[in-house]
């Protein structure tokens, strides 16, 4: 055949027409399904179907075209129609398919501009009809002191329904702050991410208990279940139980064998071991001082196993306390807060091993302790598939993979944590600071506008996010966001108030700031800690004492420093962080050989090869050193690697970076150097 005259065939008898409709009724019919689909639960084997019968059906839909012709009598082979007539019944259902193009083509139009409307992008395909958060459980109890009962009751039914594979759980860090607040339930399913919201009450008077709950779904406004349970505080333990048992059934969720046998587990037949047990969750849940806060917590986790050695969970959650105060505690209890969290934990084991609050206390000792980073993946990869609604697992392995210098796994995880709990502050601090690292700066600073949003009044968000802009060389937006940082603000903010007064070399208000702030030391109540935050200080103030070429006064203060420093390096010299702060006291004194072989004896025990998140900011640190002591092209050398280098330095917020080298006053001895000029000048990351 004559392929012009095949062609002219194929125009005639409207099979492009049919092609174009075909092919925009076909995306129509894929993006409905899609999206109207999961709305049902229709498995994805349905959305495939269709998929292939719509990829199948388009060659038989061109043939058929080929052949027929739609006429007023029906449809008729095309072949049997007499020419003229052939050619009024073409243009006819020309006209046809052009109608059928045009109205798909609008519903398409209509689809998208709904699927931009704020509340269908987070409820539509996004959100899953099996979606819960829990919301904080009112108390109605005439004594306040039993407020801590509510929140321990909301916590336990998280824990429950977080174990069913089923269900998306948003994590009660991210629902704890709609206490007492207006119940804007649409609005708060649409922050959260959830299609259905549970609300409920706790009364407890003497040895009774009331709790009162009601699953609603945040869409329609609808309750889908309710129920009041009246028990005696020996029967509360299955309570919370039967509630998510409930909560389950009405979503339609399916439980697995295990499932159903870890929701029958009681965690404990002593009533008053588990008062004691959901005293210490209370506990873990307030803000605060970290050390006083974990501290009552293990004290109540304590109490709990004293009264029912085969209480693991408790045993569980007081490793996981231990370790935590491990790791927070930098004095001569460190050690022991190690072996107490081992010991909780081999409690735990022995009852529960495979339960995932065991789990889960096993990969942070793993994690926090033992430093044993592919253990401690192995362990909260097993809680993730046990518990996918936990979002501990994937923030711990995102921190892991941090330390590891897997930084795009990290987000991975970090972001996956996000959507489980949408609204921790915490979590999004630790996601803005990780992109801070890459110096990926837009994301951070749209995280920190998240954590704002949630907290608009915190100093230390609103100063993380002054920072950013710190490292792209924008002080003027800095200085705006630090306004109200002053000698009582939180030691994160305070000390990025001082980083920008250096920067700006304000070098008097930065003495006198440092010195304000050593003058109303009151804020902690551990003595020994108390000398180290004061240590701290004096190693800022003398940095910026030799900064105005104070140098005796510099001496005076590093001086005050010393003892303290050089006493914690004795007891802890395994401690890389001590080496680091001891050759700044001993750069601020002018004794060259001591400060270069401690910066230098920093790296060999965390080499960056171990360690690749803090690692190189050790190396930031000796190539200070060496600046000090004019060994200028070493410095430069180093400089120039860790630019190209994600990492974290605790003396600052954010890795070196082109802005910084420009404008910070440390790296002044270095200016006259050409190679430094150029690395001044490279693009900022």
């Amino acid at each position: 055949m004559n392929p012009a005259k095949f062609l002219t065939e194929l125009k005639r008898r409207n099979v492009y027409r049919a092609a174009v409709a075909y092919g925009v009724v076909a995306w129509f019919l894929t993006q409905l399904t899609t999206q109207v689909f999961p709305f049902f639960e229709i498995p994805n084997s349905a959305v495939r179907f269709v998929v292939i019968a719509l990829a199948v059906g388009f060659p038989i839909a061109m043939l058929l075209s080929w052949i027929y012709e739609i006429t007023p009598e029906g449809v008729v082979r095309t072949e049997d129609l007499d020419p003229v007539e052939a050619r009024s019944v073409q243009r006819k259902s020309g006209r046809l398919l052009d109608f059928i193009v045009i109205g798909a083509l609008l519903l398409v139009i209509a689809m998208l501009v709904v699927g931009r409307l704020p509340f269908y992008s987070q409820t539509g395909e996004s959100i899953s009809q099996k979606s819960i958060a829990v919301l904080p459980f009112e108390s109605l109890s005439r004594d306040p002191d039993n407020a801590y009962f509510a929140q321990g009751i909301q916590e336990e039914i998280l824990t429950r329904l977080a174990s069913i594979a089923d269900l998306k759980v948003i994590s009660r860090s991210s629902t704890q702050q709609y206490q007492s607040k207006p119940r804007n339930l649409r609005e708060i399913a649409k922050q959260l991410g959830v299609a259905n919201i549970v609300e409920g009450s706790v009364q407890k008077a003497a040895d009774h208990v009331r709790v009162n709950v009601q699953l609603i779904n945040a869409q329609t406004d609808s309750h889908l279940w309710a129920e009041s349970y009246d028990r005696k505080l020996t029967d509360i333990f299955g309570v919370e139980t039967e509630i998510a048992k409930g909560i389950a059934e009405s979503l339609q969720a399916k439980l697995t064998g295990r499932e159903k046998q870890a929701l029958a587990i009681r965690p404990t037949k002593n009533p008053e071991a588990y008062d004691a047990y959901l005293r210490g969750l209370a506990f873990e849940g307030h803000d605060g001082y970290v050390n006083e806060v974990l501290t009552k917590a293990i004290g109540f986790y304590e109490k709990a196993v004293e009264l029912d050695p085969d209480f693991a969970t408790a045993w569980a959650r007081l490793s996981r306390a231990d370790a935590r105060l491990f790791v927070a505690r930098v004095d001569t209890t460190t050690a022991a807060r190690g072996d107490a969290a081992k010991h909780a934990l081999e409690n735990g084991q022995r009852l529960q091993p495979n339960s995932p609050e065991t789990l889960l206390a096993l990969g942070y000792y793993q994690f926090r302790v033992l430093r044993d980073y592919p253990q401690a993946k192995t362990t909260f990869g097993r809680v993730s598939k046990i518990s996918p609604s936990n979002s501990e697992a994937p923030n711990a392995l995102g921190l892991i993979t941090q330390r590891e210098g897997d930084w795009n796994q990290s987000i991975a995880y970090l972001e996956q944590a996000l959507t489980l709990d949408p609204r921790n502050i915490e979590l999004l601090k630790d996601a803005a600071g990780t992109y801070t690292t890459l110096r990926q700066f837009p994301a951070a600073l749209n995280l920190y506008d998240r954590a704002l949003d949630i907290a608009p009044n915190s100093p230390d968000i609103t100063a993380s996010k002054a920072s950013i802009f710190q490292a792209q060389g924008n002080l003027q937006q800095a200085a705006k966001l630090l306004v109200g940082i002053n000698e009582q603000s939180p030691i994160t903010a305070f000390q990025i108030k001082v980083t920008q007064l250096r920067l700006e070399r304000n070098y008097g208000e930065a003495v006198r700031l440092l010195q304000a702030r050593l003058s109303q030391f009151h804020f902690s109540e551990i003595e020994k800690f108390s000398d180290i935050e004061k240590a701290f200080y004096r190693l800022h103030l003398a940095s910026i004492q030799r900064l105005t070429g104070d140098t005796a006064n510099a001496k005076l203060t590093a001086e005050q420093a010393r003892t303290t420093y050089e006493q914690l390096h004795r007891d802890q010299p395994e401690r890389a962080n001590w080496a680091i702060a001891l050759s700044h006291v001993y750069a601020a004194m002018g004794e060259k050989d001591s400060a270069l072989k401690l910066a230098k004896k920093a790296i060999e025990l965390l080499p960056r090869t171990k360690d690749p998140m803090l690692g190189p900011g050790y190396e930031e640190n000796l190539a200070l050193i060496e600046t000090i002591f004019g060994e200028n092209r070493r410095a430069i050398s180093i400089l120039t690697e860790l630019l190209q280098t994600p990492y974290i330095y605790f003396f600052q917020q954010t890795p070196v970076t082109p802005a910084l080298l420009r404008l910070d006053p440390l790296w002044d001895p270095l200016r006259g150097d050409p190679a430094f000029q150029k690395l001044c000048e490279e693009k900022q990351p």
